[in-house]
């Protein structure tokens, strides 16, 4: 196989060879847009954690990683006859282009908060035109994607809802909400009604969800952080057992939770 002196045209050269039903990959081969799409999601998440961890090394190969996936996924839909790879670049690029015309046109953004708004219109506007174009009533939800992890999803619901005006006028009104219904979640696990508690636990993340966005805090990026710091300190109980000479498998609630202040307490020190 030719070597392009460009590497994104090596990448599609080696992809289309991995995708031959004769000559290529099997694995690959038989791989469609939905056993693929867990991939891409998963390799996202890489590129988020390479960032969080301030790794520039592991995250130009993550990117490479992603990259590999949308090259993957434009294959496919060109075998299909659907698009292809330049289909997909030439159609950001032309959306980067519309959506920043104080760029490339004549209009003029002075603040990053101005620069927001009007990206938000120009979304509004393409949303409403493909509804219209797909004979559907266009709503303020319509391009919130489902596929989303759902504390994002519900954020963006309802940063949607509230561009309209249905949001809490006093953001006090959200930690009320969310005593009420950590009251109905205790009521729904006492009642023994697994759907009953499932439905209600939902609610209750909703209200988390609505009062991070109210208070610009990333749910996701502050439940990232509760994860690493229920690791970083769980990881401390078992050394600390370890140098007891004790299993953790063995050991008591008693014991564990005195390792888990102790570790607390070394964080603060």
């Amino acid at each position: 196989m030719p070597l392009d002196p460009r590497p994104i045209d090596r990448l599609l050269a080696i992809m289309a060879r991995l995708r031959d039903p004769e000559s290529g990959c099997p694995w690959d081969v038989e791989q469609t847009f939905a056993t693929i799409a867990p991939y891409t999601i998963e390799e996202a998440y890489e590129v988020a954690d390479a960032i969080q961890r301030s790794d520039s090394g592991d995250l130009c190969d993550e990117l490479g990683d992603l990259l590999l996936q949308v090259v993957f996924h434009a294959r496919m839909a060109e075998e299909e006859g659907a698009f292809d790879f330049d289909a997909v670049a030439t159609g950001i690029c032309d959306k980067m282009v519309r959506r920043h015309p104080h760029v490339f046109a004549a209009e003029r953004v002075d603040t990053a908060d101005e620069m927001n708004a009007r990206w938000e219109t120009h979304k509004a506007a393409e949303r409403h035109a493909r509804a219209h174009a797909n004979g559907t009533r266009p709503s303020v939800l319509d391009g919130v994607a489902v596929g989303l992890p759902a504390l994002t999803r519900a954020v963006k619901l309802q940063r949607r809802a509230a561009r309209i005006g249905f949001d809490w006028v006093d953001p006090a009104d959200i930690h009320d909400k969310l005593h009420e219904e950590a009251a109905e979640v205790a009521e729904a696990a006492a009642s023994g009604d697994a759907a009953h508690l499932e439905d209600e636990l939902g609610d209750l993340l909703f209200v988390v969800a609505n009062l991070c966005r109210r208070h610009e805090v990333d749910p996701e990026k502050a439940l990232r952080g509760a994860n690493a710091k229920f690791e970083r300190r769980f990881r401390a109980i078992e050394d600390g057992l370890a140098a007891a000479g004790k299993p953790a498998e063995g050991a008591s609630l008693e014991e564990m939770e005195a390792l888990w202040v102790a570790a607390k307490e070394a964080e603060r020190a």
